[in-house]
C-alpha cells in the first residue's frame, strides 16, 4: 500500500499508511507502481553522495522523486546487492521536503518498497526511516573515502561523487582554473585529450572566445543598457572557470560571463577535431 501522503492537519512525521484518494496523485503512482514486482519488502539501504531530487514531466502535477542509493538488502537476509539504484516515489512539495530530511546523502535508511525486475529500480511505499546494520554501515564508510591520483603536468585528481567525476586544478594562461572529466569515460583518453587541449592553450582560449563572441555578441547587445558591447570587449569580459574533457575529444568551456547576461554563465562546447560548435548563455 502506498502511504506517503497525508490527511489534511497530520504532520508528515504522523503520516498514516493509507491509500491516496486524490486522482492525480493515484493516476502518477500507478503508471509507477506498474514498473515494479508487486511484492512488498521491507528493505536496508545505504543512499549516495546526493539526497532526494524531483522532476515533472509535461502535464504532471507531483514530482516523481528519488534517491541514489549504492547498496541495499532485504531485512531478513544476508544478501547485500551493490552497484548504482534508484528509489523513486510520488511526492508533492512538503512531501519532497519531508523526504530530503529523512535520507540525506551517505546514509543508511529502512523502508517498506518493492523492487523491479532486473532489480535496478525501487520503489518507495513509505517514509524512509534511519537505520543500522554492520555491513551496510562497513560499505558506507569505504565509498565515503577519497579517491584520488595523481597525473604529471596535470595535478593531483580528486573524485567529487556528488557528480560522479574526477577534478583537479591547473593554470590556464595564468588563470586557476578547474579540469575535469567523466568518472566513467576512459581515463587514460581524457588525460592525453586534456594535455593536448592544455599545451595549445592560447590557441583554444582565442577559438573559443572568438566562437562564443560570434555566437552570442548580439545578445549581449541586447542586454546592455549602456553603450554597445564590442566583440574584443565581450571576447575580454569572459571570464574561463572550467574545462572539461572527454575521451572521444569532445569538451566543454564554462565561462563566467563579466556580468554580459547579469550573472548567467557562457557554455561552449565542441571537438578537438572540428573545434567549437555550439554556445549558449545558461544557468
Amino acid at each position: 500500500m502506498f502511504g506517503l501522503f497525508k490527511s489534511k492537519g497530520e504532520k508528515p512525521e504522523e503520516q498514516a499508511r493509507k491509500q491516496p484518494s486524490e486522482t492525480p496523485v493515484n493516476k502518477q503512482f500507478k503508471e509507477l507502481a506498474a514498473q515494479f514486482l508487486p511484492e512488498e519488502l521491507t528493505i536496508l539501504a545505504v543512499t549516495g553522495a546526493n539526497g532526494f531530487g524531483g522532476g515533472k514531466t509535461r502535464g504532471e502535477t507531483l514530482w516523481t522523486a528519488s534517491i541514489g542509493l549504492t547498496a541495499w538488502m532485504e531485512e531478513d537476509s544476508p544478501d547485500i546487492h551493490r552497484g548504482k539504484f534508484v528509489l523513486s516515489t510520488i511526492a508533492d512539495d512538503r512531501l519532497l521536503g519531508v523526504l530530503r530530511q529523512r535520507a540525506r546523502s551517505d546514509f543508511i535508511i529502512k523502508f517498506r518498497g518493492r523492487v523491479s525486475e532486473n532489480g535496478q529500480r525501487l520503489l518507495l511505499l513509505d517514509l524512509p526511516e534511519p537505520a543500522f546494520d554492520p555491513d551496510l554501515k562497513a560499505i558506507l564508510e569505504e565509498e565515503k573515502k577519497p579517491v584520488t591520483f595523481q597525473e604529471e603536468g596535470l595535478g593531483a585528481f580528486t573524485l567529487n561523487r556528488q557528480v560522479d567525476w574526477f577534478e583537479t586544478t591547473v593554470d590556464w594562461l595564468g588563470t586557476e582554473i578547474s579540469l575535469v572529466f567523466d568518472a566513467e569515460e576512459d581515463r587514460a583518453g581524457c588525460i592525453q585529450n586534456a594535455k593536448a587541449v592544455l599545451a595549445a592553450a592560447g590557441d583554444w582560449d582565442r577559438r573559443v572566445r572568438e566562437y562564443a563572441a560570434g555566437e552570442l555578441l548580439s545578445s549581449a547587445n541586447d542586454w546592455a543598457e549602456d553603450e554597445e558591447i564590442t566583440r574584443e570587449q565581450f571576447m575580454e569580459r569572459m571570464e574561463l572557470e572550467s574545462i572539461e574533457v572527454r575521451a572521444d575529444g569532445g569538451f566543454d568551456f564554462w565561462f563566467g560571463d563579466g556580468d554580459l547576461f547579469y550573472g548567467h554563465s557562457i557554455h561552449v562546447s565542441g571537438d578537438m577535431e572540428n573545434g567549437p560548435d555550439d554556445a549558449e548563455m545558461e544557468g
